[in-house]
């Protein structure tokens, strides 16, 4: 019995090792203000880089990037919704291909994709802009969006519209007062990993939006690129964030019906 206490405890420091490890040097490197080889801590900590970060363009940066993720949301669902409810619900011709031309983007390296909409982009006079950077954040966002709507609508019982019909309900008024009350949860799981999506993407943001468009990611991209690892590393703190909040919110709505009903799309 003591064996296996202990054999759990060695697990639990490794995987506490293996997950925080990472972090506590981002947590270091946070109020490193000198720290040279072969020093295994700072030779001096403190507040300066922190006052330099949200005294600098972090905080405009960090805007932009929310107003960015609410905007790619917003489409996001917009067009997922009846879409979403469309596939699940009828017989539509050719539907796992339509599923699978939205999974597409994500089947190739996104540094190729990404550049070669760029061209496309800055040829429509949407490259370094806020409006070409939602343009490409919608190519992943919608992978993510439609299969889950998809499935969300899956979940929900047909009997339960067909009830409401046979009462004499139309189609449409069956889909605003059944079906998508119903769908809430889900609405609410898949634009919380819609947003943090966008909030976090990096590539097609750096590829289309430089250098007029600047976001969280791409700032800290910035500062390591100029070898302000404190920047950088207090960056990084401050993305992780709102995505431990949002994943928490999200653990609450994501049910596992939806998950379930990926492998039956």
């Amino acid at each position: 019995m003591k064996r296996i206490q202990i054999v759990r405890i060695i697990l639990i420091v490794v995987a506490a090792f293996v997950i925080f490890g990472p972090l506590s040097s981002l947590v270091i490197w946070s109020v490193a203000e000198k720290w040279y080889w072969p020093h295994l801590l700072p030779q001096q900590v403190g507040g300066f880089y922190w006052a330099k970060v949200f005294q600098g363009r972090m905080v405009q940066s960090l805007e932009v990037g929310v107003l960015i993720a609410v905007v790619v949301t917003a489409l996001s669902l917009l067009f997922t919704v009846p879409l979403g409810y469309v596939l699940a619900r009828f017989q539509v011709p050719f539907k796992a291909l339509v599923l699978l031309i939205f999974m597409l983007p994500q089947a190739f390296p996104q540094l190729p994709v990404f550049a070669n909409a760029t061209v496309y982009l800055y040829r429509w006079n949407m490259g370094a802009k806020v409006s070409g950077v939602i343009l490409i954040q919608m190519v992943g966002a919608l992978v993510y969006a439609v299969w889950t709507m998809t499935a969300v609508f899956k979940s929900i019982p047909v009997s339960l519209e067909e009830a409401a019909i046979n009462l004499g309900a139309s189609r449409i008024r069956t889909f605003f007062n059944v079906s998508l009350p119903l769908a809430i949860p889900g609405i609410i799981a898949s634009g919380l990993l819609v947003f943090l999506y966008s909030l976090d993407e990096f590539t097609g943001t750096l590829l289309v939006g430089s250098p007029f468009v600047l976001t969280l990611p791409v700032f800290m991209y910035n500062a390591s690129q100029g070898y302000e690892l404190p920047v950088a590393s207090i960056t990084a703190l401050l993305l992780m964030v709102p995505g431990i909040v949002l994943l928490l919110v999200m653990e609450r709505y994501l049910k596992a019906e939806y998950l379930s009903s990926f492998g039956r799309i």
